[in-house]
């Protein structure tokens, strides 16, 4: 071939393939518009996303201070369903559809006082009337001190349990003590007899969050747990919980994770997301080691040091990249001047590399809790975030 035609080849390969990078760059821009749908919260404590009231739609429940409430989809039409269950604040709540009727069961965590942690705390099922917006009946549990997280999560009978974490161990004192009791609750066939317990781990202080690890329908679901000692993964089995180290803090050099979320890259590599330390600047990721032993502690990567209070994390493709994304939130609670919001990380990298940030949210969004779900039925995760000192509760429309 003459080289003024190669030459001219190479030009028409190289242009076509620029074009390519750019298209490719993009269909990766993120694309949200932000709906405000209550501007007058107490504290967003806790989020949680499904169907409340079986018409196939995601719902919105807030677990804020003196009341718990749901947003109706698609008209976000406000329903309390119980008010100031314990003399302090309501702090927590997890709702999930756990025996198939389409519709969710609904747990609540009050009485959030961290100061106290001999007599503080509640855990609370809440019962459903036959019309769903009206108020629940509340059945009180048995409690650890210092209630701060809870989840339903599918064991190894393919039933729920209650997952429920506290922040503190009984009596302890600056995170010193006994460790932190995470318990099962079992949920009797019949509500009027007690509910039984079982011990997931206590090997840990100042457990801040859990996160469930994706599995197969027919299989049980296991543990992220978060909290002074590191990351651990804890899997059920015939014999009780297994623990399997993520991540092992030290005070002299690491302090601690707060917020904890799994992930995946487009290759199917498994890692996973916190923010160090609790209520911490940090983002981090960890992906597993490439040699050495599969139990072995994962590598350790500071994707933003940045943060200021951070309180939220969630991990979802809404990109469509297939992979999961990184979403964070800040609080910067009690760090007057200082500007709170949200972002996107992405990467089109199978190894992890080359993360770009996106603000989903500048200053409007002092996010206390994330989480993210189709709410509009487009096949596209949509994000949902509660505010502190904002007051105020967010939709991300992801509008891709």
């Amino acid at each position: 071939m003459h080289h003024s035609k190669v030459c001219f080849f190479g030009f028409v390969v190289a242009f076509f393939w620029g074009l390519s990078e750019v298209s490719l760059l993009a269909q990766v821009v993120p694309h949200f518009k932000a709906q405000e749908i209550d501007s007058s919260v107490g504290i967003g404590y806790g989020l949680a996303l499904a169907d409340v009231d079986g018409d196939g739609r995601t719902d919105i429940l807030l677990a804020d201070k003196d009341m718990i409430v749901w947003y109706q989809n698609p008209e976000w039409k406000k329903h309390i369903i119980a008010e100031k269950l314990t003399d302090k604040d309501h702090v927590c709540i997890a709702a999930r559809d756990i025996n198939g009727d389409g519709k969710c069961e609904i747990a609540v965590g009050a009485q959030w006082n961290p100061a106290d942690t001999v007599d503080s705390g509640a855990v609370f099922y809440l019962v459903p009337p036959a019309d769903r917006t009206q108020l629940w009946k509340p059945i009180q549990l048995s409690h650890e001190p210092t209630t701060h997280r809870m989840r339903w999560v599918r064991n190894l009978a393919g039933r729920y349990d209650l997952i429920v974490a506290p922040l503190h161990g009984r009596g302890n004192k600056n995170g010193e003590g006994a460790g932190v009791r995470i318990l099962a609750y079992h949920m009797p066939d019949d509500l009027s007899h007690s509910w039984n317990t079982t011990l997931v781990t206590d090997a840990m202080h100042a457990t801040h969050n859990f996160e469930i690890v994706p599995a197969m329908p027919s299989d049980p679901e296991s543990l992220l747990l978060a909290g002074r000692e590191g990351i651990v993964r804890l899997t059920s089995g015939e014999k009780g919980w297994r623990s399997q180290w993520i991540a092992k803090h030290d005070k002299s050099e690491l302090l601690g994770a707060g917020e904890v979320r799994s992930g995946a890259f487009a290759g199917g590599q498994p890692y996973v997301a916190t923010i160090e330390p609790m209520h911490g600047h940090q983002l981090v990721l960890y992906t597993p080691p490439p040699e050495g032993p599969k139990d072995g502690l994962w590598q350790r990567r500071v994707l933003d040091d940045t943060l200021v209070d951070g309180h939220a994390l969630a991990c979802h493709d809404l990109l469509g990249l297939n992979n999961r994304q990184i979403v964070v939130g800040w609080r910067a609670h009690h760090k007057v001047g200082d500007r709170v919001g949200v972002k996107l990380f992405y990467t089109t990298k199978e190894d992890g590399n080359e993360w770009q940030e996106h603000l989903l949210d500048d200053n409007g969004m002092a996010c206390e809790d994330l989480m993210g779900a189709d709410l509009d039925g487009d096949r596209d995760v949509d994000m949902v975030a509660a505010g502190r000192s904002s007051k105020n509760l967010k939709i991300y429309w992801n509008l891709r």
